[in-house]
């Protein structure tokens, strides 16, 4: 890892208490664990964003009786 930016956080007791437990029995340093979290949110909120995508484009397609790919493939070539 390259440089580290320093933050504080504030965390209610319960969820600071399994952080730390968490990280304790991962053997991993409290800022780690948050990382770890952050990196899966940040994954399921580009998941989340994806689906949005492709549910739109799969809606526009069923619009224009785009169902398999070969209706795909008829319709780029028009």
């Amino acid at each position: 890892m390259g440089t580290a930016i320093k933050k504080t956080i504030s965390l209610p007791p319960d969820l600071a208490k399994e952080a730390e437990d968490v990280a304790r029995s991962e053997g991993k340093t409290l800022s780690a664990v948050i990382q770890d979290a952050l990196r899966l949110a940040r994954i399921d909120r580009l998941k989340n964003e994806f689906k949005g995508l492709q549910g739109y484009w799969s809606e526009k397609a069923v619009e224009k009786g785009i169902l398999t790919e070969k209706d795909l493939s008829r319709y780029l070539k028009q």
